[in-house]
């Protein structure tokens, strides 16, 4: 990926917590990987704003099967040694 050279400002505070947990070159880094990360919560907002005008908004059951989805991701990733996988279709709600 092509970089280009700009100049932000930062808070103090901000800029001292960057810098003690990454070298010198690494503050590029690290402002950049909280860049991208807001860039890709920002598309995922413009997604679901647009399935949402589509589609309509989630229902109770939708966001409760949801909700029980990322939870068993959230335990596997917790005890990755326990074995126990998590199938596709786990918190989907029953058709």
């Amino acid at each position: 990926m092509a970089t280009k050279k700009v100049t932000i400002t930062l808070p103090e505070e901000v800029l001292e917590y960057i810098k003690e947990r990454v070298d010198g070159r690494g503050v590029s880094a690290y402002v950049t990987a909280a860049v991208e990360h807001r860039v890709a919560m920002d598309k995922l907002g413009e997604l679901s704003d647009l399935l949402e005008e589509e589609y309509g908004p989630l229902t109770e059951e939708e966001l409760r099967a949801a909700r029980d989805r990322i939870d068993a991701i959230d335990a596997r990733h917790d005890d990755p040694r326990s074995g126990r996988e998590v199938r596709p279709d786990e918190g989907k709600a029953a058709a």
